[in-house]
């Protein structure tokens, strides 16, 4: 069947439906109508096949069904879809209900702005009726006062005047439409500003709540209101839980009761804490940013009395950026205020999702079921296997998460919404909480807690075969879904309050342990290419050097000084006595010299004459 005749079909399913209810005085919305046509299909027990095209006869028998089971007013499992899809249609996150708030906003002053931008005012009059559309203008989006107080307009036109007088509306209105608008959002935001400074100071302030006040004293009494519901809530499903425990453990009493109207009771009551819990996480957040609002603000009010004190005239670029910064501020007060509302009544309109349990189990009944039966809270429960601890020498195989050794053990997302799987399979539908100090089961990129170290040895002996048993569960409950987060099982029935989970899915746990290891500081040879340039200018510059150096010749000289800062050192051969023999001994002998000289004694002359006389023999006859 092609999508847009599937689509039709579908349509009119739904719409007959619907007229189906009315007619029979039950008024059901197309969202719940179409949930249930979605759950009554799941159902393997209504015999639909997923992958034949409906016939007439099976169209008859889908309508026949799903009105019954929408008509059904003693039907916990009917109450709990219809508070699903209640908190999914006016439940949001923080961020998106101030986004669509402010677009809303945006929105409803579209009109107002358009006849002031469009304007093209030249009389007096028209000029004057320009004016006091902006005076109304800056009135609506700052939400302090009405436009038809006379008090709260005189107010807010003297503010306007004194930052932008009635003779400046002719440069106004030449700029561009874009310029128009960003200027009045600007004004706006600095009368405001004026506005709050004069009622701090006591000189007016006309129309102007106390918005700390009444946030101060409104948070506190909703988040005890919540909290005393969640209270309620979580001891009414503790009893459900004690009570179901005990006809487990008696077959003759579960053959009595009703164990499955039991189970789908519990499954709403559980289904309303969880929207409880979430509802009082935003509003404690509101808390928090309302008490550092307060802090800004009373130092802004304190800065700006420092900087006017008793001047008469404050230059604009000290005072205007404080005006602004003020007017933020109480927006911010605002939407704080319209958030507590809103989720107030979220919560108020949850209760009445909750009138079956009074009719199908009144107090009477359950003091009767309790009788010998052991009430625990899920603390209580968690306490008792605190000290049970999974072996991991049991599993080689499979991987378990532990507190001390995974940095992000609290952000993982557990499987079923944190309750143990292994119990709920194997009692057909009991809620039990997990208790993740046992140990996380890491099984296929989904982390699963038990309640007993027991349970979590029998689910890992055959993880898929417990898996399998919840998701044929959940199509008969249609209602585990969502209560579960059993979304990746059945992609087409996510609703937007667990859109904002999904990311969580692709969280890996971050495991620590302790390590040592030892690197080498080089286990490769450097292939660094210490020449290598990139730089071809550089390149060219090393050419022309080595060009020079072809026609250089090297020097080297040697100092006094640089002689003795090299150690040298050098070897020689020893001295040894060597001698020689000739083939005869031979001699020769000089003549001794012989000389005489005569007459040195004197003589009969005064005068001495020597005579010089050589008695040295010749060589050859010596």
């Amino acid at each position: 069947m092609p999508p847009t005749q599937a689509e039709s079909v579908i349509k009119n399913i739904i719409r007959e439906i619907g007229q189906e209810c009315s007619a029979h005085g039950e008024i059901a919305s197309e969202t719940v109508v179409a949930f249930m046509v979605k759950a009554v299909v799941l159902d393997p027990g209504n015999g639909f096949n997923m992958d034949r095209t409906l016939i007439k006869s099976d169209v008859k028998k889908l309508v026949k069904l799903c009105v019954a089971r929408l008509l059904d007013s003693k039907n916990p499992s009917l109450d709990t879809i219809k508070m699903q899809v209640y908190f999914d249609m006016n439940y949001t996150s923080r961020e998106d209900f101030l986004e669509e708030h402010h677009r809303v906003l945006e929105f409803r002053l579209g009109s107002v702005s358009r006849e002031i931008t469009d304007n093209r005012a030249c009389a007096r009059e028209e000029l004057e009726s320009l004016y006091r559309k902006i005076v109304s203008y800056v009135l609506l989006r700052s939400g302090l006062g009405s436009p038809t107080d006379i008090k709260v307009v005189r107010e807010a036109t003297a503010a306007l005047q004194s930052v932008f007088p009635q003779a400046e509306l002719g440069t106004f209105l030449t700029l561009g439409k874009k310029d128009k608008e960003c200027q009045l959002k600007e004004l706006t935001m600095i009368v405001t500003g004026i506005r709050l400074f004069n009622r701090d100071c006591g000189r007016g302030g006309e129309g102007i709540d106390d918005l700390p006040a009444i946030l101060q004293e409104a948070i506190p009494g909703t988040t005890q209101h919540i909290e005393s519901q969640l209270q309620i809530a979580q001891e009414q499903a503790f009893r459900y839980t004690a009570i179901l425990e005990k006809v487990t453990k008696n077959t003759p009493m579960s053959k009595e009761l009703e164990p499955h109207m039991l189970k789908e009771a519990l499954y709403n009551i559980r289904q309303y804490e969880i929207f409880l819990q979430i509802v009082l996480s935003d509003i404690i957040t509101c808390a928090q940013e309302v008490e550092m609002m307060i802090k800004q603000l009373a130092a802004q009010l304190e800065q700006l009395k420092m900087t006017v004190k008793s001047k008469t005239a404050v230059p604009t670029s000290q005072v205007f950026p404080i005006f602004i910064a003020l007017a933020s501020l109480w927006v911010s007060f605002q939407d704080e205020t319209v958030l507590i509302s809103v989720l107030s009544n979220l919560t108020t309109n949850l209760e009445l999702f909750l009138g079956t349990h009074e009719l199908l189990f009144p107090e009477k009944v359950i003091k009767d079921l309790l009788d010998g039966a052991t009430v625990k809270t899920d603390l209580c429960r968690i306490k008792e296997h605190m000290e049970e601890r999974v072996q991991l020498a049991d599993f080689r195989k499979l991987e378990w998460l532990f507190p001390e050794t995974t940095a992000n053990f609290d952000k993982l997302l557990i499987q079923y919404r944190g309750f143990c799987g292994y119990t709920f399979a194997a009692t057909d539908g009991l809620l039990l909480p997990g208790n993740p100090t046992i140990g996380i089961l890491k099984y296929k990129e989904n982390y699963y807690t038990f309640n007993t170290r027991d349970a979590a040895y029998s689910f890992a002996e055959n993880p898929e075969h417990y898996i399998d048993l919840i998701k044929e569960k959940a199509k008969k409950n249609a209602e585990l879904i969502q209560l579960l987060e059993l979304h990746q099982q059945f992609e087409t029935l996510i609703p937007y309050s667990q859109m904002r989970d999904v990311d969580k899915h692709y969280i890996k746990p971050i495991t620590k342990c302790e390590n040592i290891t030892q690197t080498d500081t080089h286990i490769l040879p450097p292939t660094t290419v210490r020449s290598y340039e990139w730089n071809e200018w550089e390149l060219r510059r090393k050419a022309i050097k080595l060009a020079n150096l072809r026609q250089k010749i090297t020097h080297s000289v040697q100092t006094d000084l640089s002689h003795m800062r090299r150690e040298n050192s050098s070897q020689v051969y020893p001295l040894k006595d060597a001698s020689t023999q000739s083939i005869k001994e031979g001699s020769s002998r000089v003549p001794r010299p012989q000389i005489y000289i005569a007459g040195l004694r004197g003589g009969q002359s005064k005068t001495t004459h020597g005579v010089k006389v050589n008695l040295t023999r010749a060589a050859d006859e010596t």
